[in-house]
């Protein structure tokens, strides 16, 4: 909103003011926090998956590149087009893939543990 506000041109006999309608504030604040909440579930779906045995942290780390194309064609497709937004919505998306990798991994080494101590004990 600061942005488009410093915008407006004033003087020289021209006069060009934003008015925005507080229904067009609402929405676009609705969709930022609507797509910002999901995309921070991030973490939580993968290590959903990962507990369910759908994906491993060698797939998710092999597939880092595809990644981060995906979360960055999220962030353009989501946000607003100017780069500070998708920027704020891109940067940690990639920090969350990576703190999924690492919940992945701590579950995946749980699970052999398990399973070694099953063994052993079989």
């Amino acid at each position: 909103m600061w942005f488009s506000l410093s915008q407006q041109i004033v003087g020289d006999g021209i006069q060009a003011n934003l008015l925005p309608k507080v229904s067009d504030y609402l929405s676009l604040v609705t969709a930022l926090l609507l797509a910002f909440g999901l995309c921070f579930q991030l973490p939580v779906v993968m290590t959903l998956l990962g507990m369910a045995g759908l994906i491993n942290s060698k797939l998710m780390s092999a597939g880092r590149r595809y990644a981060i194309v995906a979360v960055v064609v999220v962030a353009a497709v989501v946000t607003p087009p100017d780069p500070i937004s998708q920027l704020m919505l891109a940067v940690p998306l990639v920090i969350l893939y990576e703190i999924s990798i690492w919940c992945v991994r701590i579950i995946e080494m749980r699970r052999d543990k398990a399973d070694a101590l099953e063994a052993e004990a079989a």
